[in-house]
């Protein structure tokens, strides 16, 4: 939109150009199901097959464990719901207490049906402690999940070091990774995890195209059937388009991520540098290994639902949290999760840049966020 900016890319990325491109004829010319035998069918086959290769190579994986589904939250929840049927709803699960809620809430499902729940609360720095994490497990644990990287305030959590503790005792580890592919360098046999979910929109590929990758080995069954797609492990007609979107924009990914990086750590870092000047600012997390590109701040005292709206009236897009949660009035669960008062809490934003922001714009932003958090804090007159 002309004279919109938009700082919300950790809710959705706007589709690369070239990525709408190779989907285009997928969309008009060409309409083959993957699963029909005949040639626009195997055309279409081959087509899905590319992308798998290319979402494989970009996570270190071998094609054949990776499995298309529509979302990350679809991908996160199979894994959990998987696990719960197959030990009968008992035992315990242990998971962040800064999860995406498709992960936080499936947890919250198996415990309504008996299984225990562990969630382990981040530092202050908004990172969990891996040693916290490893103490909790034990002979009933039958999933540890932690995300790369937090979709609200943008920490890396310590995956490999809570798997490698998992993996000694033989406990499956889910790495919710949708927020960290296309930011950070991401390999499955480095983190040692067991599953790890992506998602396209999250990287400028299209909306309903996301994997999630399976370890040789691990136990795990079709969560949808009904079809033969995806190994009898996900039955549903593949969306031929979005995957070979979900592929092109991995292939980009690869190709770009070291100067993708760079770029965004500059938004971010003019931006940060600039909540000096503005009163009241409390940069969240700042100390932690973050991504290149999402910054929390509070400004306490205010609303944060009230500056998002003055925010998008005055032409930028940022948000209060996970685009998954809205609609809550009350503050985030993930940031109050870092020992924050609820006023601090009530007054967050998040701020997620994207490779088609600019410089120019951070600056635009700056004061404008000067200018609406002075009049929201500033004395009604009577």
């Amino acid at each position: 939109m002309d004279g919109y900016t938009y700082f919300d890319n950790n809710a959705t990325t706007p589709v690369d150009s070239r990525v709408a491109e190779v989907m285009v004829p997928w969309l008009t010319q060409r309409h083959g199901n993957a699963s029909s035998l005949h040639r626009v069918g195997r055309l279409a086959r081959h087509a899905v097959d590319s992308a798998r290769v290319s979402v494989a190579r970009t996570i270190g994986a071998q094609p054949l464990d990776v499995l298309f589904t529509a979302s990350g939250t679809e991908a996160n929840n199979a894994v959990i719901f998987e696990v719960a049927r197959c030990c009968g709803h008992g035992g315990e699960l242990i998971v962040s207490a800064i999860e995406h809620p498709s992960i936080l809430r499936a947890a919250e499902r198996c415990e309504q049906h008996g299984m225990k729940v562990h969630r382990v609360r981040p530092a202050a720095n908004g990172v969990v402690d891996a040693g916290d994490m490893i103490s909790h497990l034990n002979e009933s644990t039958r999933l540890v999940c932690l995300m790369l990287a937090n979709n609200e305030l943008g920490t890396i959590q310590p995956v490999a070091e809570v798997a490698a503790a998992c993996r000694e005792r033989g406990i499956p580890t889910l790495c919710d990774a949708v927020q960290g592919v296309g930011k950070l360098d991401v390999d499955v046999e480095a983190l040692g995890v067991d599953f790890l979910s992506l998602g396209g929109h999250k990287f400028h590929g299209p909306l309903g195209a996301a994997a999630l990758w399976v370890r040789p080995g691990s136990r795990f069954e079709g969560w949808m059937i009904g079809g033969s797609q995806e190994r009898l492990l996900r039955a549903s007609t593949v969306n031929v388009a979005a995957v070979v979107g979900l592929g092109k924009a991995c292939d980009l990914v690869r190709q770009e991520l070291p100067e993708r990086r760079r770029f965004l750590q500059s938004l971010l870092d003019r931006f940060e540098s600039g909540l000096a000047a503005i009163p009241g600012a409390v940069l969240h997390c700042a100390d932690a290994p973050r991504l290149p590109h999402t910054s929390n701040v509070a400004f306490p005292g205010l609303s944060a639902q009230e500056l998002m709206l003055r925010l998008d009236a005055a032409g930028f897009a940022v948000s209060t949290g996970s685009a998954c949660g809205s609609g809550k009035s009350r503050p985030s669960g993930t940031v109050l999760a870092l020992g924050v008062s609820d006023e601090e809490a009530a007054g967050s934003i998040r701020v997620s840049f994207g490779t088609e922001n600019t410089l120019e714009e951070v600056d635009r932003f700056l004061e404008v966020l000067a200018r609406e958090t002075a009049a929201l804090l500033s004395p009604v007159p009577v």
